[in-house]
């Protein structure tokens, strides 16, 4: 779906986490970022996705990793999402689809024969200086972390 490939210089964004702090590609800079977009927050997958990434958060810092999710779900729903499950990581409220947009990951869906445009459900790994170094596509939600970190 996302026309950006593994070896492509990451998109520059900004958006603005639940707790309305700003965040830029930039303030990424040396480290290894995870960007994971996820449909809906408290939705079941979405919350199996994030709470695995949260289960094995000490893993990723361990290897020098940063977590960043990102929905179009408002800032309060995303604050309500990260209360409810302790989440040690920033949620993007992208409502206005800018980040989403240029990751390439919103197109059309299909769920129980009807189709309408949402969020596939993706995973950036970008490294130290800006380079997507991994795309995963495929993401197994109860256990993602270990798709990313092996």
């Amino acid at each position: 779906m996302t026309h950006l490939k593994v070896g492509d210089n990451a998109p520059s964004f900004s958006g603005t986490d639940q707790n309305g702090n700003q965040h830029t590609l930039a303030d990424y800079k040396g480290k290894k970022l995870v960007v994971f977009f996820y449909p809906k927050a408290n939705t079941p997958g979405c919350t199996a996705e994030a709470c695995d990434l949260r289960d094995n958060y000490e893993r990723f810092q361990a290897n020098n990793y940063v977590l960043l999710g990102v929905s179009a779900d408002s800032a309060k729903a995303q604050k309500k999402f990260e209360e409810k499950y302790s989440f040690p990581f920033p949620l993007l409220a992208d409502e206005n689809k800018a980040v989403i947009e240029a990751f390439g990951v919103w197109g059309p869906k299909k769920f129980m024969g009807k189709e309408y445009d949402g969020i596939h459900r993706t995973t950036f790994v970008i490294d130290e200086n800006g380079t997507i170094s991994d795309i995963i596509t495929d993401v197994k939600t109860k256990v993602h972390a270990s798709q990313i970190l092996g």
